[in-house]
């Protein structure tokens, strides 16, 4: 969890399909008429091409949502070729030289097979040479200043109480299982000891002995547990409480005798003024303590290992297999590694993602595409502000304060207004993990510089090559990115019910986790202060209850349900967003009503609500199903298609739907908030 992850990604990412599966116009010969809309919405749409589509053997996932990412990893693939070809002949420091020699590094695996372990090896030895708490202190600090951060994050993000300036934010961090609870609850054991021996391979690999690698992989899972139980859950992080706690640094330091915080911060060389947020005090008093109650032995057979499992996706294929056998395997159950282009092409959005999105743009989003992306935002913000504005269980005081909030929403499409600067950056034709290492230092240098600086609110935090979308409450702005502005969200040539109930139900989504459960406790300033009354925030809440209440009974897994709790904000997003969506969509109906016809004979209503569920269709692995239900913040995406239509009377009246359907929420069941 870093500042950053005050971002609500709007969208759960599932894995790669052709292209051609997905058409921009609806075909209706995926529906399958032998289940009743009314009864199963998701089934409805969704059974039949999920049962002709099974996931293929190298992802845990596979659905028609990231059909665009596969268009979008495509067309990224051209670029990155092309830009490897011509790097060195390109201009100098250019970004499509170091793009290209990014890319061509990473791609040549005679390389990096003969470099083995020597990329890691100086890393190694410090961690052997470490032999006091004040040593194993200055190595953390000195890892962070290389952007390396060890135990926990360290970056920039608008102050919680003055979202003008931007602060520095400690967050909580160092574990390798998904969530804390991973390394508590019986039924998880099993996988404990599967990461326990996956941590004695990576040490023998790296020469450690196999008697001294299985001693010191239990110190590992040792360690980590005790951080762990510092943690916090995925429902108490979403929590701001939870996410700013501010010092000043002299007291930071008073706070952890054995960490010099004023030393780590001036090895950042971030300008910190009146302090800064140490957001998790719990977690770091844990963490002071155990940098002198913890033997040396026992740090650095964790710092060993977090540096060799870090390390291992851009080393030897031993050490890549090795990552992925645990990892992606293991723990997600996807059954082979993708190719190599696109282990390359991920690492290189990791490190110059924003540099590849100006040359994505440059060739796949023209102009007029943002321009027509301007207008649904117009007409689906515009919505919002009608449904505020009439609603029946806030004050007029409160009321007030939230259209003052949808005021001040700052759209964002496409891509950013001014490029980022790379020119600091060094990038090597001919050293992948060496180029890995420089653009970590690089990238920290960066953010950490933005500390003490205006908030920039037209700066992005998703490339525009990224299949997603997302609202930031520390600045109020909804963004989306070029990449998701395409078929089946939005197309220019598609009637206007495929593109509400697409791009204008995630348009819809972003706004309103402007008034979700957390997103709600940020005024119009992005301040994290209270605008509500007592009685409205009750209401307020009484009213999200019985979302959480409905998600808590969708079982995803055989006696594995959904938590409603932590995906609440998801799921009161998708709720506004898609009244809203059908909000404009009538709308627009009304403005031009040559769009009211039936096509392949369904009503415009129909398929509005039809394009929403088909862009949720999909598949996912057991084990991966299982992480996501204890870490995403996102729902199922089979509960997404079906739990926002059944709380809408438009969707029973649509499709004829009755009382005592399943997909028809009555009485105290119904869901109503924005």
């Amino acid at each position: 969890m870093k500042p950053h992850s005050l971002k609500h990604l709007a969208l759960a990412i599932c894995t790669a399909l052709s292209t051609s599966a997905m058409a921009a116009s609806f075909d209706i010969h995926d529906l399958d008429s032998k289940i009743s809309p009314c009864a199963d919405f998701n089934g409805f749409v969704n059974a039949k091409w999920v049962a002709a589509n099974p996931i293929p053997a190298d992802k845990t996932r596979w659905g028609a949502f990231d059909a665009l990412r596969e268009q979008s990893l495509n067309t990224q693939h051209e670029i990155v070729e092309a830009a490897a070809k011509n790097a060195d002949r390109a201009a100098a420091g250019s970004i499509e030289q170091k793009i290209g020699w990014f890319y061509r590094a990473g791609m040549d695996e005679a390389a990096i097979e003969k470099a083995g372990l020597g990329p890691i090896k100086s890393e190694l030895d410090r961690i052997a040479a470490l032999k006091t708490p004040q040593d194993i202190a200055d190595y953390i600090i000195d890892e962070h200043a290389r952007g390396l951060g060890e135990l926990f994050m360290f970056g920039a993000g608008a102050d919680f109480k003055n979202s003008k300036v931007q602060i520095g934010f400690a967050m909580e961090g160092g574990l390798a299982l998904p969530t804390s609870e991973y390394y508590s609850k019986p039924e998880y054991k099993d996988l404990r000891s599967a990461y326990v021996a996956h941590v004695a391979r990576i040490l023998q690999l790296a020469g450690t002995s196999e008697a001294d690698a299985k001693r010191d992989a239990d110190r590992v899972l040792a360690f980590e547990t005790r951080l762990a139980a510092a943690s916090l859950t995925p429902v108490e992080g979403r929590k701001p409480e939870n996410q700013y706690h501010f010092v000043s640094v002299a007291d930071a330091d008073k706070a952890s005798p054995n960490f010099s915080w004023s030393k780590f911060l001036a090895a950042q060389h971030a300008d910190i003024q009146g302090g800064f947020s140490l957001s998790q005090p719990k977690f770091f008093a844990e963490f002071d303590k155990m940098l002198v109650d913890v033997p040396v032995s026992h740090w650095q057979a964790y710092l060993r290992a977090h540096a060799i499992d870090g390390a291992a996706p851009y080393l030897s294929k031993a050490f890549a297999d090795e990552s992925f056998a645990f990892y992606k395997n293991k723990l997600n159950g996807q059954k082979q590694e993708e190719l190599r282009w696109k282990r390359v092409l991920g690492a290189t959005n990791r490190t110059m993602g924003m540099a590849l999105g100006e040359l994505y743009v440059a060739k796949a989003f023209p102009p007029e595409s943002k321009t027509r992306a301007m207008e649904l935002v117009k007409n689906v913000v515009a919505a919002l502000k009608t449904r505020i504005e009439g609603l029946d269980w806030m004050s007029a005081d409160t009321k007030k304060k939230a259209l003052e909030k949808w005021a001040s929403f700052l759209p964002k499409i496409g891509y950013p207004d001014k490029w980022r600067d790379w020119s600091g950056l060094q990038v090597k034709p001919d050293d992948y993990f060496g180029n890995i290492l420089a653009a970590a230092r690089f990238n920290h240098a960066w953010d950490v510089a933005k500390i003490g600086k205006p908030t920039d609110r037209l700066e992005w935090g998703m490339t525009p090559q990224t299949v997603n979308a997302y609202y930031n409450p520390t600045d109020n702005t909804i963004n989306f990115p070029a990449a998701i502005l395409q078929p089946p969200f939005f197309d220019a040539k598609a009637d206007d019910a495929l593109n509400y109930g697409g791009i204008g139900a995630v348009i819809g989504h972003e706004a309103t986790h402007g008034f979700d459960d957390e997103g709600s406790q940020f005024d119009a300033q992005g301040n994290n202060v209270n605008w509500w009354s007592k009685e409205d925030r009750e209401k307020f809440d009484a009213r999200t209850a019985r979302l959480v209440k409905q998600f808590d009974a969708y079982e995803a897994l055989p006696g594995k349900h959904v938590n409603g709790q932590l995906t609440l904000g998801e799921n009161i997003a998708d709720l506004g967003g898609l009244n809203v969506a059908w909000d404009a969509f009538q709308i627009a109906l009304k403005a031009n009503p040559k769009e009211n016809k039936k096509i392949d004979g369904y009503t415009p209503d129909q398929r509005f609500f039809l394009n929403w569920a088909r862009v949720w269709r999909g598949s996912v692995r057991p084990e991966r199903a299982q992480v996501m239900l204890n870490a995403d913040p996102h729902a199922p995406t089979q509960f997404r298609a079906i739990a926002a239509p059944s709380n809408m009377p438009a969707f029973a009246t649509s499709f004829g739907c009755k009382a005592g359907d399943s997909m028809v929420r009555g009485g105290d069941a119904q869901v109503k908030i924005w």
